[in-house]
């Protein structure tokens, strides 16, 4: 419940604070939510096998956004940024909608 809690509480200061993002920055934050739905996704489906922890958990979120932006500030630096972030996109994509697949068989047993 108090995931949940914090969850809504975030939202709710998200939308009445509209923080702003440093224009230097901007690119970089579709790929850190992308890259942090992933390993929320990861976390649901490890949780509904029986495996979920919290450190890996934690582990996980934070170097899946860090190595995502690395890899697209490397593509920056070198000149292929859009396709370093479409590459990020669609792994991490492929990632997600397998994650989502399981969690599905884990729920619906289908």
């Amino acid at each position: 419940m108090i995931p949940i809690l914090g969850l809504v509480i975030g939202i709710l200061i998200g939308v009445f604070m509209e923080p702003s993002l440093p224009t230097g920055l901007q690119p970089y934050l579709p790929i850190a939510i992308v890259a942090a739905m992933d390993a929320v996704f990861g976390g649901v489906r490890a949780w509904l096998q029986g495996q979920f922890t919290d450190r890996v958990f934690v582990v996980s979120f934070i170097s899946n956004v860090l190595i995502a932006a690395l890899i697209v500030w490397v593509g920056d630096k070198i000149g292929v940024g859009s396709q370093l972030s479409t590459a990020v996109v669609v792994v991490l994509g492929i990632r997600i909608f397998t994650n989502a697949a399981a969690i599905r068989r884990g729920l619906f047993h289908a």
